[in-house]
């Protein structure tokens, strides 16, 4: 539309200095300066949104008034005027923005015109050059108005088929980037010059860098914010270093079935603290001469962590069979040793005896907690439990078991929560204190007070503490703590604390470690924390 305003006014200028000479009408001045207004208008209409059928409203201000100016100007236009050329004009912008039928139309009317024209120059005379001139023209006014329909069809068709596939892009871009960002494989594109292309949040967290928690994937995504995060971490320059020189190798002669570069490397973080990975690099581009590179790290801890977690897990599904093969035996042991307590017995024998029962029921209990860990979880759904007193519970488990394990003033009773109730099976809630009591009656001290049971309410939790004056516990230990199996104690099984937080969180409950101290003496709680039926204390 800008470029049709143009040669309306280019066309209004020309005639206007014709007129200002002598050499043409002032009608003419007129007409063009109506084809210059109405293409002004035509400027100020919105753009045209699909190529819309022949008769529209929108082709009277564009193709068939440049046709009817150019007609008006041909036929009537006094003088050696020729506006033959201009005919080609609203031919061509019919066929850019509608239909082909409105381009065939207008190159119809165009002939027609010029018929016309040469008709009225030869004063009804049937000319021979001027019929075969307009006869010529119109036939290329055809040419014309076909090929131009069939181009713009097809540029159409390109710039849709383009943009489909733009969408298309977008859309497995998309994907890939969900795909990577949820992926615990760290994951780094750099190009082989050294420029990072993209980092996802796992190789992010691996490097020891934080991202923004907005849009994660935005961040690490975008080129730029990719290698300036990226860049600016110690553990890059030898990453980058090993990339390098990985792909210097790649740049010779691709043998067959070259294998995958990987390596372990041991990258420092911003904290000081170090990280070992598994690095592998697959080249992009040509065999002989790649332009960019795929780093995948994978963390060795987690992998080891993994690795163990299965260990752990066939040690069970073992340990289950076992202790199934077990039972038998034991029975055997305690019936026997209950025979011989009908007969006769010097102390010494029932001494021995004793120490068979006592380890007969330690083995017991052994296999009642593996058996215990190889259960199936719970169901999602369980029948409601009656409302448990939390402190009348947490008495008749310590009564029990001070009957089996006197403590006198080694242990202590501090009870707080009041009429607050738990949903809580008894009889679970009776194992996972008697498992913690048994822990602290392990480390403590012989010092009074060396052991202390706790129960208060905090809002609408209710709290049950087993604290002992022990030693702290190590690190590597403490960070084995609640795993099956795990004890730095020869004699226990190492499920007590495992089975008591998986029957903590059975009932929505939390047991946790924390190192505390209580009236200025260090030592270890184990904390349990409940949702409270009634916090009333």
């Amino acid at each position: 539309m800008g470029a049709r305003l143009l040669v309306a006014a280019a066309l209004l200028l020309l005639q206007a200095a014709a007129w200002w000479y002598g050499n043409g009408p002032g009608w003419i001045v007129a007409v063009c300066g109506a084809l210059v207004l109405i293409s002004a208008a035509a400027v100020a209409l919105p753009p045209v949104s699909a190529r819309g059928g022949v008769g529209a409203p929108r082709w009277l201000l564009t193709v068939w008034a440049d046709l009817g100016v150019f007609a008006v100007l041909q036929v009537f236009a006094p003088g050696n005027l020729n506006f033959t050329p201009l005919f080609v004009w609203p031919v061509l912008l019919a066929a850019v923005i509608g239909p082909r039928l409105l381009a065939l139309g207008c190159a119809a009317a165009g002939t027609l015109t010029l018929l016309a024209a040469a008709w009225h120059d030869g004063r009804g005379a049937l000319a021979t050059a001027e019929w075969m001139q307009a006869g010529v023209t119109g036939s290329g006014l055809f040419i014309v108005a076909w090929l131009a329909s069939h181009l713009t069809a097809r540029l159409v068709g390109e710039h849709d088929a383009a943009r489909r596939s733009q969408q298309l892009a977008d859309l497995h871009r998309q994907i890939n980037r969900l795909i990577a960002t949820g992926l615990g494989e760290g994951i780094v594109v750099m190009a082989a010059g050294g420029a990072i292309w993209y980092a996802n949040p796992a190789a992010a967290r691996m490097v020891g860098v934080d991202l923004p928690a907005s849009d994660p994937t935005r961040e690490a995504d975008d080129a730029t914010g990719a290698g300036r995060w990226l860049r600016q971490t110690p553990a890059w320059p030898p990453l980058a270093a090993w990339a390098r020189a990985r792909l210097r190798r790649l740049s010779g002669p691709a043998p067959s079935g070259r294998p995958v570069p990987s390596s372990e490397l041991t990258l420092p973080l911003p904290s000081g603290a170090q990280r070992r990975v598994r690095v592998r690099l697959h080249p992009l581009g040509a065999p002989q001469r790649p332009e960019a590179a795929v780093l995948f790290l994978e963390d060795l801890h987690a992998i080891e962590q993994r690795v163990r977690t299965e260990k752990l897990a066939a040690m069970g599904r073992i340990s289950a069979a076992v202790a199934h093969e077990i039972r038998n035996p034991l029975a055997a042991i305690a019936q026997a040793s209950a025979l011989l307590h009908e007969d006769e017995a010097t102390p010494a024998q029932r001494h021995l005896i004793g120490l068979i029962e006592q380890n007969v029921r330690r083995l017991n209990r052994t296999v009642d907690d593996v058996l215990e860990t190889a259960r199936i979880p719970w169901p999602d759904h369980q029948p409601p439990l009656p409302a448990l007193p939390l402190d009348q519970a947490v008495d008749d488990a310590l009564a029990d078991w001070l009957r089996q394990r006197p403590q006198g003033a080694r242990l202590q009773r501090d009870a707080r929560a009041g009429e607050a109730t738990i949903a809580f099976d008894p009889e679970h809630l009776r194992r996972v204190l008697v498992n913690l009591l048994d822990n602290a009656d392990r480390h403590a001290s012989a010092a009074a007070g060396a052991i202390r049971v706790e129960t208060a309410v905090d809002g609408g939790q209710a709290r049950l503490t087993v604290w002992s004056d022990g030693d702290d516990i190590p690190a590597p230990v403490r960070e084995h703590l609640f795993e099956p199996f795990a004890s730095s104690y020869s004699r226990s099984s190492g499920l007590g604390l495992y089975l008591s937080r998986e029957l903590c969180q059975r009932y929505h409950a939390d047991l946790s470690h924390e190192r505390s101290p209580r009236e200025g003496r260090p030592g270890n709680a184990f904390v349990i924390r409940l949702p409270a039926a009634d916090a009333t204390a």
